[in-house]
């Protein structure tokens, strides 16, 4: 993140924002396997159309999914597979800190 313009800081911001809703994860973990459509999404998530189309517009729009148009339905697939590092690396991380935690409170009896 050296030398990164202050607009530059922004986008990044924003591409991690579609990172921050625990829905939005749970569509990134679906897509992880096929490319879907927003109704099938919306019945393995449990939630509305209308929420999940919210969801994939955002993710959309920061360019981590792509959308086709397959006849009457459009079509969600990941745009750039390595988005699964990145959730991978900090998915990592937070299974340390939590074995960390695990540790420190087993060592006090709590």
């Amino acid at each position: 993140m050296k030398n990164l313009s202050e607009e530059a800081m922004e986008q990044v911001a924003a591409y991690f924002q579609a990172f921050s809703e625990p829905t939005r994860l749970k569509i990134l973990n679906l897509l992880r396997s096929q490319e879907r459509s927003v109704g099938e999404l919306a019945q393995l998530c449990g939630y509305s159309s209308a929420n999940i189309s919210r969801h994939l517009a955002l993710l959309t729009q920061r360019g981590v999914v792509a959308r086709q148009g397959r006849g009457t339905s459009v079509i969600y697939r990941i745009a750039d597979p390595s988005v699964y590092a990145l959730c991978d690396l900090v998915c990592d991380n937070i299974a340390r800190q939590f074995e960390r935690t695990v540790k420190v409170q087993a060592a006090f009896g709590a």
